[in-house]
């Protein structure tokens, strides 16, 4: 995303799309204090279970998802979030098309 976009409104679900059989990423900031990158997941879409050093915060946008920190599953449905906790092991899958935004923060 360029510079000029920054300084513009703009809909962050409006900013990555759904692709028929994919998990798509975009990454909107990416810093050494920390990262925004927005994802859309098309239905049935998988992240298998994998850890992260850093504390993330998804948002999702649009959708239904279910997401799982430290074997325990979590449904969340458009304008829900939830902190998945550094270190902590973590998967993602999309009951329904969806679309978040992951903030992680490094410092």
């Amino acid at each position: 995303m360029s510079d000029t976009l920054f300084t513009q409104p703009f809909n962050l679900a409006n900013s990555v799309q759904i692709q028929t059989g994919s998990v798509v990423s975009k990454t909107l900031i990416n810093k050494p204090s920390g990262t925004v990158t927005l994802f859309a997941f098309d239905e049935g879409q998988t992240l298998s279970e994998h850890t992260a050093p850093y504390d993330a915060l998804v948002v999702i946008l649009e959708g239904e998802a279910e997401i799982s920190i430290s074997g325990t599953w979590h449904h969340l449905q458009t304008g829900e979030s939830i902190i998945m906790p550094a270190n902590d092991p973590h998967a993602l899958k999309a009951i329904k098309p969806y679309k978040m935004a992951l903030i992680m923060i490094k410092s």
